[in-house]
């Protein structure tokens, strides 16, 4: 069921429709109920409540203006399909909704005209100042829309108001197959004029058939009386369906309808040129459009939005241009894989009293992840639970990829170590443990039909992984393989980090041994801040490892004692060799075995 309310003038309209058995409030506060020309609205004036094919009004304690029904002022009435009541200036109508609606009548058609482009391209506006007016309001309005709902309401306002001898019009939408049209909204120009039904058979013929503007105007009934001309529950005698192009409208279309009211059925049925409905016509295509066109805009600016918080700007721009399907094809490429994960959330998972106020702060750190990814080029993959996976060399081949991971790894160890400093900052107590790994793999759209995402897979996705959980086991915030830190030795400058060949471990479960380094960031202008390890603390960790790998323990047990007490990466090498009473083990080959320690 609809309610319309009808000020003073015929601008002042609307249509609403009326949940059922919900009640609502009407009033210049009551939002989507308010009735914005009316001054003698209180801001909650009367309460509605559609049941039972009948609409319950009841007056406010707060509403000093009467209601009015069948003349008299009223506290409570019942208002049947059709009926009215009157708050000031304003009528509101109860319209029955579509099911009450008659069926289409069959009435003789005088002509059906499909209307091309090209015929209305080369016609002038009689009145193009009106018309210009009008359409120069679209933008706005298609912009404002706080959703469909509220964009087609506008969009029958603007149809009314630029077609003037239109009575009736409606946005309506056709699915593919589909034998009737669902009608997305409908007005009239004047209220307690009743509902229409758009024609099926023009709807049809227009959206699905011609996929063009089509005219039909209808003749009378055989021995019919003629209609009064003044009456507004008589049938229209002539109507026309528009499509709206675009993937953003699918099956749209605006219909206008009207009568005669006194005009010659001859001047409908003119040619182009002078025929009394080619302005409108032209009018309706224009909006048609514009609104195809600049909703489509909408979807692609929020469809880059989306793709805005997986991929950096140079990604976007290949995906934009040419054919970003084929862009996306899963092959082979040559990557460097971020893992990151966030220490501490099963600790509080298990304490919160809030699990949403937990699930933002989790959200924030992966935002803080994500961004330092997006803002060094790099794609994000992943997001498993509190970790995320980013990874860079595809779609396009990178050759700095490997000092743009790392330059992403050091920038999220910073912003974590900044929020840490600020007991404040709801991701205080928060930290990070880090893995990044170069390599080959398979990157792109990889699913099912159903269902698909783009990423990244093959060994080096599980090798960053691994380095990320060794990053607890060895004590230090990011830990890289051989080849990202060779790559990082030769061409990532020392003003934006360092590594050091950190222990020669075998992780639990490989066989094979494997060279682990950390990244560090570089020394500040100021030298090493406390806790922080200087180019000489590097140097003598260094010499210490040499001679751990060689077995003279004794040189290097000396030499890590150089480095300073607070560093924890020296740990794995200090308490391995005490726990080997300072001796090599028998045919000792640099291997610490991870899944030895306890």
């Amino acid at each position: 069921m609809l309610l319309v309310a009808q000020g003073p003038t015929p601008g002042d309209v609307w249509r609403r429709e009326l949940p059922h058995d919900v009640p609502v409030v009407l009033g210049r506060d009551a939002a989507g109920w308010s009735v914005p020309w009316e001054p003698f609205l209180a801001r909650r004036h009367a309460e509605l409540t559609a049941r039972g094919g009948k609409l319950k009004v009841r007056k406010l304690a707060e509403a000093a203006n009467p209601v009015f029904h069948a003349g008299r002022p009223a506290d409570a009435f019942e208002v049947p399909a059709g009926g009215s009541f009157v708050i000031g200036r304003t009528s509101f109508t109860l319209a029955a909704g579509e099911d009450a609606t008659p069926p289409e009548p069959d009435r003789p058609l005088l002509d059906m005209r499909t209307i091309g482009h090209h015929e209305l391209d080369r016609l002038a506006f009689r009145d193009a100042p009106h018309r210009l007016d009008v359409l120069s309001r679209l933008p706005d309005v298609i912009a404002s829309a706080s959703d469909d709902a509220d964009l087609f309401h506008k969009l029958g306002d603007m149809l009314l108001a630029g077609v003037r001898r239109a009575d009736a019009v409606a946005v309506v939408a056709l699915a593919p197959g589909a034998d009737r049209p669902a009608v997305l909204h409908r007005d009239r120009r004047l209220a307690g004029a009743g509902d229409f039904e758009p024609s099926r058979r023009l709807v049809a013929a227009a959206v699905a058939e011609q996929k063009q503007t089509v005219l039909h105007v209808w003749g009378a009934e055989p021995g019919a009386a003629p209609a009064d001309p003044f009456t507004l529950q008589e049938r229209f005698d002539w109507a026309f369906c528009t499509p709206v192009a675009g993937e953003s409208c699918p099956g749209w279309a605006l219909y206008v309808a009207g009568r005669f009211n006194g005009a010659a059925a001859a001047t409908l049925l003119a040619p182009w040129e002078s025929n009394e409905l080619r302005d409108d016509v032209k009018f309706a295509e224009l909006v048609a459009d514009i609104l195809g066109s600049l909703r489509q805009v909408q979807v692609l600016r929020e469809r880059q939005g989306v793709f805005r918080r997986f991929f950096s700007p140079g990604v976007l721009g290949v995906l934009s241009g040419g054919d970003p399907a084929r862009a996306l094809e899963p092959r082979e490429a040559d990557v460097t894989v971020l893992f990151c994960d966030l220490r501490g959330f099963s600790r509080r998972a298990e304490e919160a009293d809030n699990l949403l106020d937990l699930l933002n702060r989790v959200s924030a750190a992966l935002g803080l992840m994500t961004r330092n990814i997006l803002n060094h080029r790099g794609a994000v993959a992943d997001f498993l639970g509190d970790a995320a996976l980013g990874f860079w060399g595809w779609p396009l081949e990178q050759p700095l990829k490997v000092e743009d991971a790392c330059r992403a790894a050091l920038g999220i160890r910073a912003a974590f170590e900044t929020v840490a400093r600020d007991p404040a900052h709801p991701l205080h107590g928060f930290r990070v443990g880090i893995g990044v790994a170069s390599g080959r793999a398979v990157a792109g759209g990889i699913g099912t039909p159903e269902q698909a995402k783009v990423t990244v897979f093959g060994p080096v996705v599980n090798l960053a992984s691994r380095l990320q959980d060794m990053t607890k086991l060895l004590r230090v915030p990011i830990l890289i393989d051989e080849p990202t830190a060779e790559a990082v030795r030769e061409r990532l400058p020392r003003d934006a980090g360092r590594t050091r060949q950190l222990v020669k471990v075998r992780p639990p479960g490989m066989e094979t041994p494997l060279v682990v380094s950390e990244l560090l960031p570089p020394v500040p202008a100021g030298g090493a801040p406390e806790g922080g390890l200087s180019d000489e603390d590097l140097a003598a960790y260094g010499e210490a490892l040499t001679a751990f790998l060689a077995g003279d323990w004794a040189v290097a047990y000396k030499r890590l004692h150089r480095v300073p007490p607070d560093d924890r990466g020296k740990d794995v090498l200090t308490e391995f060799i005490l726990k080997n009473n300072r001796t090599p083990p028998p045919g000792w080959d640099g291997v610490v075995p991870l899944a030895a320690r306890g």
